[in-house]
């Protein structure tokens, strides 16, 4: 069975592959292995490789587990927190 891949335009590719460059980057400068980040985040070293090459079919748990083994898991917290479109639409509302 083929994983459904998650459509992402090309404008916004560029972004989800700095993620996974950026945890690549986290793991090497901790000196840890691919296979201890996958071994502690219980994913297996193919589904590390697949976040980094921002595969869009991986899970946004195994992203997380990774995230927590890099001690990264804060910035998970961050996402989507500023919502200043919403809270204009919100605003409009209101008035």
């Amino acid at each position: 069975m083929n994983p459904k891949r998650a459509i992402i335009l090309p404008k916004y590719l560029k972004v989800f592959e700095q993620l996974g460059e950026n945890i690549k980057l986290a793991r090497k400068r901790r000196k840890l292995t691919t296979e201890q980040v996958s071994e502690r985040a219980g994913i297996n070293r193919t589904t590390l490789y697949r976040i980094v090459k921002s595969d869009s079919a991986v899970g946004i748990g195994s992203y997380f587990n990774v995230l927590r083994v890099l001690n990264l898991e804060d910035d998970f917290k961050k996402l989507a927190v500023d919502d200043e479109f919403g809270r204009k639409l919100q605003d409009l509302d209101l008035l």
